[in-house]
């Protein structure tokens, strides 16, 4: 069962006609502070556009998860093939450095398999063809949740423009969450092949403009910026990029009391049983 600390005696809500337990937070009121975010599901996916991504994204809160039980995988979109400077480099082989770096982070954090599937660097499309790949990466490991860019920000609150291959991860990813991995008539060659339709029960969006959740992740930050020194091929200031990593982490565990968070933005799609609704900004 995924583990929650709150009472499972709460009434239940009526949202859109239906009875629901939980439903999908909202930011907390101006001046109110949120709660840690305690959900956690015992199988997670991640899903990114590029290597390293996922490092940059949610790394600390995967390896907390993974140290409390969770088994988590990892799927790559792209391999990072356009990710230099040098017009002259063979992406190809750039390629194959970027899997390499990725596979050894993904130890470091804890990931039971990294998965790529492969898909143009810079024209990554939520089209039929990514969508399929990535049910049948879904329904292969049928995850509680399922961990993405949030493809509704364009604009980063300050802080430049978001790639056009994280809006298409993000989207192509929750397509394929709802309603495409769980209906089963839905790319039938995979049920043929004996994967089953599967319902995931939660999308944390990372990289949030209005975040909705925040976990405390101060005793994995360490594995976190571990990992992200592994992309060395991207990574020219390793400790310029600790120090900013740390402050980034430290600013969003502020609102929590902790020494260090992650933010996202959670959107429940199905409750459990023993769960209470929840209230703004708790997670």
């Amino acid at each position: 069962m995924p583990v929650d600390d709150r009472s499972p005696a709460r009434p239940t809500l009526r949202v859109r006609g239906r009875d629901r337990r939980a439903v999908t937070p909202q930011p907390p009121p101006s001046g109110e502070r949120p709660a840690a975010h305690e959900w956690r599901p015992p199988r997670f996916l991640v899903i990114a556009a590029h290597p390293d991504d996922a490092e940059f994204g949610p790394a600390a809160t995967a390896a907390a998860w993974v140290d409390a039980g969770s088994v988590g995988r990892l799927v790559c979109c792209t391999s990072g093939d356009q990710g230099g400077e040098d017009p002259a480099a063979d992406p190809l082989v750039l390629a194959a450095t970027r899997e390499e770096e990725q596979r050894r982070a993904a130890v470091i954090v804890g990931y039971d398999e990294v998965v790529f599937l492969h898909q143009p660097d810079g024209a990554l499309a939520n089209e039929l063809p990514l969508r399929e790949l990535l049910v049948r990466e879904i329904r292969r490991f049928r995850p509680d949740a399922v961990l993405t860019h949030d493809p509704e920000v364009l604009f980063y609150s300050g802080a430049g423009v978001n790639h056009a291959d994280h809006r298409a991860a993000g989207i192509a990813a929750v397509d394929a969450v709802f309603p495409a991995a769980r209906n089963p008539m839905a790319f039938p060659g995979l049920a043929r092949d004996g994967l089953a339709a599967h319902a995931v029960r939660r999308l944390y969006l990372f990289w949030p403009n209005a975040p909705t959740a925040w976990v405390d992740v101060t005793g994995t930050l360490d594995r976190k910026i571990a990992a992200l020194r592994c992309h060395a091929s991207q990574v020219a200031d390793p400790d310029g990029l600790e120090a900013r990593i740390r402050a980034w982490a430290a600013e969003e565990g502020e609102p929590i009391g902790a020494a260090a968070a992650e933010t996202f933005r959670v959107i429940v799609i199905d409750d459990d049983p023993n769960e209470g609704p929840h209230e703004a900004g708790t997670g």
